[in-house]
């Protein structure tokens, strides 16, 4: 990887999920929609807005951007056998980078929507003897036939029920009542089939696996913030992760462990390699369900990448770059696994998505840069310095945020503002935020200024004519 001379680009609208990979890998760089670095980071290449354009998801940002005449310059430019890596992209995406030259390193797209299908995770799951949380598959048009449905599966009436695609905070609906029912009733009648889940009081947790020829390779299990109110707008929405030691009993750990290598092997005989992501269920009396299957680099992969076990043998995501790579190779898969199962190897860290939470539609004035913070003993929080890696922070006093939305960008309910690391924990044992992810939290808020509309327009009016 060191001595690798193919360009390669990871093409998304920030460089948050690989960050840190060009470190190890030579002639990586990162084309991206926002610039959290305001241009000094030297792999970070961001072509100029193109006013107009309104992006519908992370897939429509990668193809605006395969067509931006500055990136495809730049990729000429640099020259070589270009490869692509995307955290999301379609079919569209494959005959952009057809068109370029480029190869996407990644399976199909049209594999990877398949096995995206959460009623087919949970078929895939049957296949390898990974059991999902009780539930069945079956249409819910009406509340009557939802609940039975779920009374012939021996469901019971608390329910919860996911359609096949879609990010799990807003396609995920806790179903108790007939008006609980009514409130998300447009979405679920809307589907043909729907997976309808028997709701458990548990913990989420996730981790990340890389399929290959020679087995599947399986990273560190992480806890997942779900629904913080201080950090994300609805139920079930995902804010972060933590990775500590003691997280899950050993027990636990071990049978996840087990799944996810089960699980992948199964995706390789379905012709899937490279890089996933797994969400398990774990409830009160530490029973383990599958819960869902992200087919791609995910929002956990930074913490991943950047586990101690990394700095041991290589980041995860360098063995789904080796599986594309067209040379020999084989894995010691178990020799792996076992030793990135060890206590030793997993040092407490968390990351926190921060999105505004407030009901507004202002323009963002100000913003604080990407960078480490530190936090004085009162709990305010003031920039530091400027580094490009969350590794750089030496102390718990000290946390890293990099920047998404800045000036001049939309602040409304549910703007993703940046990204903070930090070490140690973020929750405490009910999975509320900790007092200091917190003030963490309410200090990179309070750094952003904003306007509403009519603000600025008035403040434009009142400049002095030029």
């Amino acid at each position: 990887m060191h001595c690798n001379k193919r360009p390669m680009y990871f093409i998304s609208s920030s460089p948050f999920n690989l960050m840190g990979i060009d470190d190890w890998v030579r002639n990586f760089k990162f084309i991206s929609y926002v610039d959290p670095f305001d241009g000094r980071h030297p792999n970070v290449f961001v072509p100029s807005k193109i006013p107009g354009f309104k992006p519908d998801g992370i897939e429509d940002i990668n193809n605006h951007l395969l067509q931006h005449p500055e990136v495809i310059d730049y990729i000429t430019r640099r020259g070589g056998s270009p490869v692509a890596l995307f955290l999301m992209f379609d079919e569209k995406t494959e005959a952009l980078c057809r068109k370029l030259g480029i190869q996407v390193w990644h399976p199909k797209a049209e594999l990877r929507q398949r096995c995206d299908n959460k009623l087919e995770t949970v078929r895939i799951g049957n296949k390898a003897g990974v059991r999902s949380v009780p539930n069945t598959l079956g249409p819910a048009r009406t509340y009557e036939e939802l609940l039975s449905s779920a009374r012939n599966a021996g469901l019971g009436d608390d329910l919860v029920v996911q359609t096949a695609f879609g990010d799990s905070g807003r396609t995920t609906f806790f179903i108790a009542s007939k008006d609980a029912y009514n409130d998300h009733a447009e979405k679920i009648a809307a589907e043909n089939v729907v997976k309808i889940m028997k709701h458990l009081k548990c913990r989420s947790a996730t981790l990340e696996a890389c399929t290959t020829t020679s087995g599947t390779l399986v990273g560190p299990l992480m806890t997942e913030i779900i629904g913080n109110p201080e950090l994300t707008h609805y139920k079930g929405g995902w804010a972060g992760n933590e990775i500590f030691a003691d997280a899950f009993p050993e027990n636990v750990r071990a049978e996840v462990r087990d799944m996810a290598r089960r699980f992948g092997n199964q995706l390789h005989e379905k012709g899937y390699h490279g890089y996933f992501n797994l969400d398990f269920l774990i409830d009160k009396d530490n029973e383990v369900y599958l819960g869902e299957l992200n087919p791609r680099i995910s929002g956990a992969s930074s913490l991943t990448n950047h586990a101690p076990f990394a700095y041991a043998d290589a980041p995860l995501f360098l063995f789904h770059l080796m599986v594309f790579f067209s040379i020999d190779y084989d894995i010691d898969v178990e020799e792996l696994n076992d030793r990135w199962a060890r206590k030793e190897f997993i040092e407490p860290w968390s990351q926190l998505m921060i999105r505004s939470t407030e009901d507004l539609s202002y323009i963002i004035t100000q913003a604080p840069a990407t960078g480490i913070y530190r936090m004085a003993p009162d709990g305010t929080v003031s920039y530091d310095r400027f580094v490009s890696r969350w590794k750089a922070i030496e102390s718990d006093e000290e946390a890293f945020f990099m920047r998404n939305a800045g000036p001049g960008d939309l602040l409304y309910k549910g703007t993703y503002l940046g990204f903070l690391f930090m070490r140690g924990r973020a929750m405490n044992d009910e999975s509320e935020l900790n007092e200091r992810a917190r003030n963490w939290t309410g200090g990179i808020k309070r750094l952003y200024a904003s306007k509403s509309l009519t603000e600025i327009q008035c403040d434009e009016a009142q400049e002095p004519a030029r």
